[in-house]
């Protein structure tokens, strides 16, 4: 039997190897995903635009008004840009590929998006066999950037089939491979009180665990270089400290949160933070979406999950309490488990996270004033 699913880091790098991607660095693959690295050709623009099927995004660059961007200059707020990636394909006749930006562009307010050639929807390398570059359009929201060619801001999963759950196989899987937690207890699928039942996992907002329950950003004008380590959080951002009733979040205005609930993803899944409908209210709560096999899981099985970080946009002024629905996940099978799992990586900023966490740009274990 055909095994379906999302392909591992072993089953990335076969394709590298023979082919099939083109430019990609060994030091770039994830246990369910491929980083990928922008060039040093890069291009303001006036808008985003999508190609139609067929046509290559350098060809409808020579209708569309563009400015040649040098990377030693700054990427300004609210620009839009255009930056050719490094990596090339041409995927087997029955792989293809969704887009997701990385944790690092998320939690600093900066929208990508890929665009394709000839693919008329963006972060996705459709149908299966797709065969071309790739660019990615970045936005700066919050403050000016800096960047340098082989910079990842976004990822891409490779897959032979939707193997997303539908509610009957969550419910079973739930408890199975124990994939949500609470304080330490395992959460079964009859507590569940909030849901879809469309296969989903809907998490809730966490302002009560932890004197700082998360960070308001200050929009300044300062330059965000992603090369650097050592940022201070007041640097951009301002910590919210745990409320007696509710948090009042400004419209437009962008924040980091966490959920209250622990995700666990076992070798054999990997997950992804989907949207929340208009029902949950005028918001957006997260901008980065992979989460890889092994996340939560420990070294050896051992773990208890991990709470998963919010990128929180209102497009309302909104008010916000403990317990709250906030985000939503859904797993789906990997083909087979990955080489090395997020637990056993050693290179990850995100290993210990407990509650609301900034990017590997912030110095870890910082005391606010």
């Amino acid at each position: 039997m055909e095994k379906i699913g999302a392909l591992s880091d072993e089953m990335i790098d076969i394709m590298i190897k023979k082919g099939a991607i083109l430019n990609a660095q060994d030091k770039n693959k994830n246990p369910g995903s491929l980083d990928l690295t922008i060039s040093d050709e890069a291009y303001r623009v006036e808008g985003i635009f999508q190609p139609r099927i067929g046509e290559k995004i350098s060809e409808l660059l020579k209708i569309i008004e563009h400015y040649p961007h040098d990377l030693l200059n700054l990427f300004e707020k609210d620009v839009s840009y255009l930056i050719r990636l490094k990596e090339k394909f041409l995927l087997p006749e029955d792989v293809y590929g969704y887009c997701n930006p990385k944790s690092s562009s998320g939690r600093n307010d900066v929208h990508v998006r890929v665009l394709a050639d000839g693919v008329p929807r963006y972060d996705a390398l459709v149908p299966a066999g797709f065969a071309g570059n790739l660019w990615l359009a970045v936005r700066a929201r919050s403050y000016p950037i800096k960047l340098f060619p082989g910079e990842t801001l976004s990822q891409v999963r490779f897959f032979n089939q939707d193997t997303r759950f539908d509610e009957g196989e969550l419910r079973v899987f739930l408890e199975q491979h124990k994939l949500l937690w609470h304080q330490d207890h395992l959460v079964d699928h009859r507590e569940i009180k909030i849901r879809d039942n469309d296969g989903s996992l809907i998490l809730t907002l966490d302002l009560s665990s932890q004197e700082i329950v998360g960070y308001e950003c200050l929009g300044t004008d300062r330059v965000f270089d992603f090369s650097r380590r050592d940022y201070q959080i007041e640097d951009f951002f301002k910590p919210l400290y745990r409320p007696k009733k509710h948090l009042y979040l400004r419209n437009g205005a962008f924040y980091i949160f966490s959920t209250r609930e622990a995700v666990r993803v076992p070798p054999d899944l990997a997950c992804e933070m989907v949207p929340m409908d208009e029902r949950s209210g005028e918001f957006r709560s997260h901008y980065a979406g992979f989460i890889d096999p092994g996340w939560g899981y420990g070294k050896n099985g051992e773990g208890k999950g991990r709470p998963l970080t919010l990128e929180l946009r209102p497009f309302e002024n909104l008010i916000v309490r403990d317990n709250q629905p906030i985000s939503k996940i859904r797993f789906e099978r990997m083909i087979q488990p990955p080489k090395v799992l997020y637990d056993k990586k050693r290179d990850s900023h995100y290993l210990d996270q407990s509650g609301p966490r900034l990017s590997k740009q912030f110095k870890k274990d910082q005391k606010t004033r």
